[in-house]
């Protein structure tokens, strides 16, 4: 089911200044392999956030990082990679290049009535496999946020403005690296 949440920012949008496409990507491992690198060359992106919902939260959840191994569980298709990995030269780990707990602490700070708090796993399951894939692909420019299912506790509108706040302060901290690289 489309997360309804990314239907919500897609109302709500990002600012004049921002270009958003919201895309749904299936829970499968071959098209997160087929479908990223096209959305990547495609759009040229400053930033890729991906969304997808756990069970096993309550908070909207930042991730940090994604994981290169440790694929085991089949996905819609009753698909699972052989080899158990998204890349096979690429590292264990790669992070993002947004420190998740400034953005975290910034959000929580704002008094928006969404707690938000960060992971260094999102899961080993397609959210993961499609978050490393994405960093991977777009040196470390990507992002991951898991939900918690409508309603337990949050609705869809209250997941909407967490997920356009978090994604405007992670805007915010490339602006600022960027225009701190254009001074060195």
């Amino acid at each position: 089911k489309y997360v309804s949440c990314a239907q919500e920012l897609e109302r709500l949008g990002l600012g004049e200044a921002v270009d958003l496409h919201v895309c749904e990507v299936p829970v499968e491992y071959q098209a997160v392999q087929g479908i990223l690198p096209s959305l990547w060359k495609e759009h040229k992106p400053q930033l890729m956030v991906h969304v997808g919902v756990s069970g096993l939260t309550t908070t909207v959840t930042l991730e940090q990082c994604g994981h290169n191994k440790g694929y085991k569980r089949l996905d819609n298709c009753s698909f699972c990679p052989a080899s158990q990995c998204c890349m096979d030269s690429g590292p264990d780990c790669i992070h993002s290049v947004l420190d998740m707990d400034t953005v975290c602490g910034r959000v929580n700070d704002s008094g928006l009535g969404v707690t938000i708090s960060v992971s260094k796993d999102a899961g080993r399951y397609l959210c993961d496999y499609t978050y490393y894939t994405s960093l991977y692909l777009g040196q470390g420019h990507s992002a991951f946020i898991h939900v918690p299912p409508l309603g337990k506790p949050y609705s869809s509108q209250d997941l909407g403005r967490a997920l356009q706040a978090a994604i405007q302060e992670m805007l915010k901290l490339l602006e600022l690296d960027h225009k701190h690289h254009q001074f060195q």
